[in-house]
């Protein structure tokens, strides 16, 4: 079977229980696909949850949930080693971070010395406890979910664990006929009970080596590397994004495309990309905060001042 129609398949399985939120599903694949972390930033209620379950199963993975609180320590997210007094020995336990899909629901909600035990997690797959390096088995993929920062009781996440995320999205609320179509499912039972494994893991780590494999064209890369280059510069940006970012929108650009269908990058998916992968990199300056300019629009204002390239490969394949 072809890749694109095992993307669709998994695709079609989420929809069935996430309703109305192509895009959305879409780019939690790309970022699962180029082996990132997705931050799932919303108010409760609109489907954040059942996403990453959807996804969990689509694919018969190891899911783990971690219900971030105030009071919740590192250890319980990373787990810890217990002397077993039979044995004379310290034994791990695994925390549930320990699973092939995590939903850290709701991560700011804890503190920060508590988030901060996912960021060896995120970023090199592994975890050290009491001086001892443990492998996650792989793939190893996070959804984090948190309520906007506004709402009481919430610890902004540091810069440091924003970064680590491959892609932050927001699944909004959904519009009447959605909506409507929402009751009508879970009139009787609810549809991600119902929904099967689609794939394996095997057959997705198969697709992020496709993914990876991905032709990116010189002037795609040129590309991309300016609409970097243009946060660093921007008056409305105090902190612009660093080589992580960059090398993160060419991973995500080429798992895109990978879904897609294509076997090269496109500037069109560098422009889809740039917001979800760049926005939550960058700090915005004073002068764009006190003018209630999100990181979003500035992000399209830098889109729309470099000039977007002709990919080589595009023209001989048109």
């Amino acid at each position: 079977m072809h890749s694109t129609e095992h993307v669709e398949k998994v695709i079609a399985n989420i929809e069935r229980v996430v309703v109305g939120k192509r895009n959305e599903i879409e780019l939690s694949l790309v970022a699962l696909l180029a082996g990132g972390h997705v931050l799932l930033e919303d108010v409760p209620g609109v489907g954040k949850t059942m996403m990453v379950k959807a996804i969990a199963k689509s694919f018969g993975a190891n899911f783990k949930r971690i219900q971030f609180t105030p009071d919740l320590l590192p250890s319980d997210v990373t787990g810890v080693s217990i002397y077993n007094q039979k044995t004379q020995e310290f034994e791990f336990k695994q925390g549930p971070i320990m699973a092939n899909i995590v939903l850290a629901d709701e991560i700011n909600r804890t503190s920060p010395k508590t988030q901060s035990s996912l960021l060896e997690a995120l970023e090199e797959g592994n975890v050290t406890i009491d001086g001892e390096t443990h492998r996650l088995e792989q793939p190893f993929f996070v959804m984090a979910t948190q309520n906007p920062i506004e709402y009481a009781g919430t610890f902004p996440l540091p810069e440091a664990q924003l970064d680590r995320f491959l892609l932050k999205i927001k699944l909004g609320y959904p519009d009447l006929d959605d909506e409507l179509e929402i009751l009508n499912r879970l009139e009787n039972k609810h549809p991600i009970e119902q929904i099967k494994a689609v794939l394996d893991t095997s057959e997705l780590l198969t697709l992020r080596d496709q993914a990876a494999a991905i032709f990116a064209d010189q002037n795609i890369k040129n590309y991309l590397i300016q609409i970097v280059h243009e946060t660093r510069k921007s008056e409305l940006i105090d902190l612009g994004v660093s080589p992580r970012g960059s090398i993160a929108l060419m991973k995500a650009a080429k798992a895109l495309a990978l879904v897609a269908g294509r076997e090269y990058v496109l500037p069109d998916d560098i422009k889809r990309l740039a917001g979800p992968v760049l926005a939550h990199r960058l700090t915005l300056s004073t002068q764009a905060r006190m003018s209630n300019v999100s990181a979003d629009e500035v992000i399209q204002q830098i889109l729309n001042s470099v000039e977007i390239p002709v990919s080589r490969r595009r023209l001989t394949s048109s």
